[in-house]
């Protein structure tokens, strides 16, 4: 017979009996039972982690919308954005400043509206993420902000470069494409002087952000941000910590919209001039001779382009600043400058917003006491006078126009105007656009010139020049009729030199800023290798499918006869089959908001291969130019994005298939590989 088992007492067993009992035992026993009760704790505290690991899953959706969402990932503390419905991540952002590992609750402060998500680390920071209106049917936003509850703490946003190359942002000195190979410390987002900073961030500059992966991150404008890029490992946005608690604010996308703009223009070639600057008279003659020159080498087409102290000093010539005005007309008519001398050539003049603090313009300004309203100047605490804030600029002295008084714009526009009417000029460029200089001396700037202000308001009143007008820098202006000159490059064939050139050329164009001027063929800083012949012939190959053509070296003065030949046929190349291509796209540009001069991923979205090609480019959709910068090399291996398109050889009529990779295909050193799509 089975026995039923007896029943469990339900009763409470008396202290008494409970410690008597244990007094009795044996030290073994004593010792058995402490091991058995450290074994039960040992097995909850397992089942516990056990639990959290198999009933708690490591990623967790914060905020859902119509495409995809944003999820916490409890074991690197990071957001993820993943699209659905195929659940694929396309960025990674590891924050930093708050306890990461503390995971954000099931729900939220903002549980009552769906579409935000709210949480608060105690004392540190505040997240708030939000669904934003799509600025197209396609696109899904989402807005992410972080607030600091105290002073000291540093938000800083982290986005993972692992199986994701991205685009966009600063320019550095030996520029990459894309951006996971560069190297930067964390510093100010603000535009800058290579010539001052060499490590800094360059003239332009946006705070957009482009994945292979399709998403944007553009960063809100009045943030006082901070970028950092620690090569293939993350690219970090944050804030500086100390002063007040100021949010880190900025939007993730999955499309971008078109921006609507208008179309700079600019004749091409540019001959920079090289010739004698020690007064009015010797550049007057210099620059019939250069004429003369580029007539008797067939080369009679383009604009002669003077640097600022030979536009300075042939200012000087027809309206000094310190003749007075009833003098001037006997000055302009003996001192004169005919443009016409160097017809059918125009002239280009250059100006900045500097003048030398030993300059009549700035003493006058002192004596009559108006430094404030023409040139930044620091205010003081308790009443008194405003200092001029002074800063160096080609090795002098200077102030800076103050672009926040609507008189000193107004005078300065007015002056430059008079100066191109004056030396009959067709283009202006304007150098000195970039940089902070309050920023520059350690000054906290006003709100008005926070960040990169003082550019944006600067190219926005040149704009008012015309189309024929060029600025060093770029910042929230690629809407703007401006072309953007680029940085001086080392005459040699590293990043800072040959190989930078179309990296720096995808950078500008996805930014926006398709109307640029390259520097000079053959580079316009000092290097080690001085005329090298070849540099100078791969390079003038590049600038020839690039929007305009600059020389600051002629070919008849560092090359063989035959580099002059081959110059007169890539200037006509430049004007019959490269010219009406840029105002084709242009055009779609105009409409579509897409880029001139497109990256190879751009016909092949899905090939990771394409993501990380630097050293070719598309005009459009229909020509791939891919030239040779190794020194040496007469050949190269060739991508051809595009897997169902063919492309021909323009040099030799074969024909390929688009999604291959041409291996050591020929390149003489007077030929460059371009193909028609």
């Amino acid at each position: 017979d089975r026995t039923m088992p007896l029943a469990r007492p339900t009763g409470q067993i008396p202290d008494a009996a409970w410690t008597s009992g244990f007094r009795e035992m044996t030290e073994p026993w004593k010792g058995a039972v402490g091991c058995l009760g450290v074994a039960v704790f040992f097995a909850m505290t397992i089942g516990i982690i056990s639990w959290q690991a198999l009933e708690q899953s490591p990623e967790e959706w914060v905020l859902r919308g119509r495409t995809g969402g944003m999820l916490w990932e409890r074991r690197r503390g990071a957001l993820l954005l993943r699209v659905l419905p195929a659940g694929r991540t396309v960025a990674v952002i590891a924050v930093g400043g708050v306890p990461a590992t503390e995971p954000p609750p099931p729900r939220d402060r903002c549980w009552h509206d769906g579409g935000q998500f709210c949480y608060t680390w105690e004392e540190d920071a505040e997240l708030r993420l939000s669904l934003e209106p799509p600025p197209t049917p396609a696109t899904e936003c989402y807005g992410v902000r972080w607030t600091p509850l105290r002073p000291d703490v540093m938000l800083k946003d982290c986005f993972s470069m692992a199986n994701v190359s991205w685009y966009g942002g600063a320019s550095i000195r030996a520029q990459r494409w894309p951006l996971n190979s560069a190297e930067s410390h964390a510093q100010p987002f603000v535009s800058g002087d290579f010539s001052k900073n060499p490590v800094g961030y360059g003239p332009v500059l946006e705070r957009y952000f482009l994945g292979s992966t399709g998403v944007t991150v553009t960063v809100a404008p009045d943030v006082p941000l901070f970028l950092s890029l620690e090569s293939n490992r993350h690219f970090c946005l944050e804030t500086p910590a100390g002063r007040a608690a100021v949010p880190l604010r900025y939007l993730l996308c999955v499309q971008t919209p078109p921006l609507p703009r208008l179309s700079p223009s600019h004749r091409s070639p540019i001959w920079q001039y090289y010739g004698p600057a020690g007064s009015a008279a010797k550049i007057k003659r210099g620059l019939k001779s250069l004429a003369k020159k580029l007539k008797r080498h067939h080369l009679r087409e383009g604009v002669l382009a003077l640097g600022e102290r030979c536009t300075a000093i042939l200012a000087a010539a027809v309206r000094p600043d310190h003749v007075p005005s009833e003098r001037r007309k006997r000055h302009d008519s003996t001192h004169g400058w005919d443009p016409s001398l160097i017809k059918p050539l125009q002239l280009s003049i250059t100006l900045s917003p500097y003048t030398s603090i030993a300059s009549p313009l700035f003493l006058r300004s002192l004596r009559d006491s108006e430094v404030a309203s023409y040139w930044l100047s620091l205010q003081p605490r308790f009443g008194g006078c405003s200092v001029p804030l002074l800063t160096t600029w080609k090795g002098r002295l200077c102030a800076r126009l103050n672009v926040t008084s609507k008189a000193a714009l107004s005078w300065y526009l007015a002056r430059a105007r008079h100066l191109r009417q004056a030396l009959g000029a067709t283009y202006m460029v304007f150098e000195g656009a970039e940089g902070n200089a309050f920023l520059e001396q350690a000054v906290p700037p006003p709100a008005e010139l926070a960040g990169d202000q003082y550019t944006g308001v600067l190219a926005a009143a040149l704009a008012t020049l015309g189309n024929a007008t060029v600025i060093s820098a770029g910042a929230r202006s690629s809407h703007l009729p401006l072309f953007v000159q680029m940085s001086p490059l080392r005459s040699d064939w590293s990043h800072a030199g040959l190989k930078g050139v179309i990296p720096s050329v995808l950078h500008y164009s996805l930014l926006g800023y398709n109307f640029f001027i390259p520097d000079a063929v053959g580079g316009s800083l000092d290097s080690d290798t001085p005329g090298d012949q070849e540099l100078y012939v791969r390079w003038l190959q590049i600038v020839t499918f690039l929007p305009v053509m600059a020389f600051s070296t002629p070919p008849w003065l560092c090359c063989d006869a035959w580099v002059l030949n081959l110059t007169r046929q890539c200037i006509q190349r430049h004007r019959d089959f490269v010219v009406p291509l840029l105002i084709k796209y242009s055009e779609e540009w105009l409409r579509l908001g897409y880029p001139i001069f497109r990256p190879a991923w751009w016909l092949s979205p899905t090939d990771p291969t394409a993501f990380t090609i630097e050293d070719e480019f598309l005009i459009g959709d229909e020509v791939l130019v891919a030239p040779i910068t190794e020194k040496g090399q007469t050949w190269r291996d060739i991508y051809l994005p595009g897997e169902g398109h063919l492309w021909m050889d323009t040099n030799t009529a074969h024909v390929f298939d688009g999604g291959t990779i041409l291996r050591n295909y020929s390149a003489s050193l007077a030929e460059v590989p371009v193909f028609v799509k």
